[in-house]
């Protein structure tokens, strides 16, 4: 036990134990609620698994240079430098097969409106001006711009109150395109 003491505490075994300090804290934060995972789950894992593969790495590489009564910094540094190479080889490795049961966090877009009602919230809509309240596949509402082709005869005037399809998004306006839509057939409406 106290080799290994001696190896983990030695340079550079020390240097990667504080890295993988950093990763444990980090999973402790993400576990107890404090953080969200800032990065995706698959980069979260891969970084936190070439962490403590590195570590583990320079502490054996520690304790085997200590056996052969290698010291000094040339020698220490050529076993970080094979850690980190032999870790990123078998991370690379093991997130193959590991990559196809994280499952990746999909970030929200605003074409996840298409598809879905909304409520109009302005007094009119046009090809220049109108407001509407979505609900996302969360529950979230938004307030997004909107805009309506001119009226087909027959066609009911959307305004304040009326429920439209947003049925395309367009990047460049940045707006949604939207129809008169009968809201019993809303797909994602709530039952009550």
């Amino acid at each position: 036990m106290t080799e290994f003491l001696h190896a983990a505490l030695a340079f550079p075994a020390v240097v990667l134990g504080a890295l993988l300090a950093v990763v444990l804290a980090y999973w402790l934060l993400v576990v107890l609620g404090v953080l969200d995972a800032a990065a995706t789950m698959v980069t979260a894992v891969a970084l936190s698994l070439f962490t403590a593969l590195a570590w583990f790495a320079g502490v054996a590489g520690t304790v085997l240079l200590r056996r052969d009564d290698q010291t000094g910094p040339v020698p220490a540094i050529g076993v970080l430098a094979a850690a980190l190479v032999a870790s990123f080889l078998v991370t690379r490795l093991l997130m193959r097969p590991l990559r196809y049961m994280i499952p990746e966090e999909v970030l929200p877009s605003r074409r996840d409106f298409v598809g879905r009602m909304c409520v109009i919230r302005t007094s009119r809509v046009d090809l220049t001006f109108g407001q509407a309240e979505v609900r996302a596949a969360d529950g979230s509402a938004a307030v997004i711009q909107v805009r309506q082709q001119g009226n087909q005869p027959g066609e009911e005037i959307l305004k304040a109150g009326s429920t439209a399809l947003i049925f395309d998004y367009d990047a460049d306006g940045e707006f949604f395109w939207v129809m008169p839509y009968d809201a019993e057939l809303d797909p994602h409406r709530r039952i009550n």
